[in-house]
């Protein structure tokens, strides 16, 4: 039976590796990053995905050297204003995920303009991820919740996203990508992500192909996703399991 893999989500790691390993500077290899967005855009459009997040800039990255930092943010400003017309013609949707108060005015200003000339796109929702905290999401969705009000989970999804700019609650992550061999999440989409299926890959960033996402796609469609219940003999999951099952699941 065929997996929805409506929303991908992937943290891009491995652009100053690959660079160091190349003896040039770290900006060459978040230059090449972003050929590596532009294939990975382009492949998903390609396999139907519906929803595409990219982590692009933590809020622990502000940490970094403020020169790389400084290069980064322009290289993102880059990015939205040269991708603004493919999108378009792509049917790319462009969103920005996390806080903007800390971003420079020119970064928030490519933001707004992109998010405008591209919000009609249909095909695919691209969701760029800067400035942004999984944990602080979940915060900032804590602080709109009415007292005494209790809530449910979807409506705090829709909290949760409306506090991170996003105009409506984006589907849960069904599968999330890590490139360069590290295993954790990082503090990305910790509540979307509750029951996502996790890929950790050896390869750096600037090297993902198109093909890295087909594979990943194919293994996805490998993996038997219970949501916490037990499997039906068709492959489906259905409720009702004894709690020792559903433990173990």
């Amino acid at each position: 039976m065929m997996q929805s893999t409506s929303h991908v989500a992937i943290i891009m790691d491995g652009n100053g590796r690959w660079a160091e390993a190349r003896g040039l500077p770290r900006a060459a290899g978040h230059r090449e990053g972003v050929a590596a967005v532009r294939r990975t855009v382009e492949a998903a459009l390609n396999h139907g995905i519906g929803t595409l997040t990219l982590y692009a800039f933590s809020s622990d990255n502000w940490e970094r050297p403020p020169r790389e930092v400084q290069w980064l943010m322009r290289l993102f400003r880059e990015y939205l204003r040269s991708e603004a017309n493919r999108a378009l013609a792509t049917g790319v949707r462009i969103s920005v995920i996390g806080r903007r108060d800390r971003l420079p005015p020119a970064v928030a200003s490519a933001i707004q303009e992109a998010e405008r000339r591209t919000i009609d796109g249909t095909r695919l929702h691209l969701r760029v991820a800067v400035d942004y905290s999984g944990r602080d999401a979940i915060l900032r969705a804590a602080q709109c919740v009415v007292p005494g009000g209790p809530v449910t989970r979807e409506q705090f999804g829709r909290l949760l996203a409306i506090a991170d700019h996003g105009a409506t609650r984006t589907p849960d992550v069904d599968l999330l990508i890590r490139t360069s061999g590290e295993q954790r999440l990082s503090d990305f989409l910790l509540w979307e992500s509750a029951y996502a299926e996790l890929l950790f890959l050896p390869v750096l960033w600037p090297d993902f192909a198109a093909s890295d996402l087909a594979a990943a796609l194919q293994q996805f469609q490998g993996r038997q996703r219970r949501f916490g219940r037990i499997s039906a003999p068709d492959g489906t999951t259905r409720r009702g399991a004894a709690v020792s099952d559903a433990v173990s699941s």
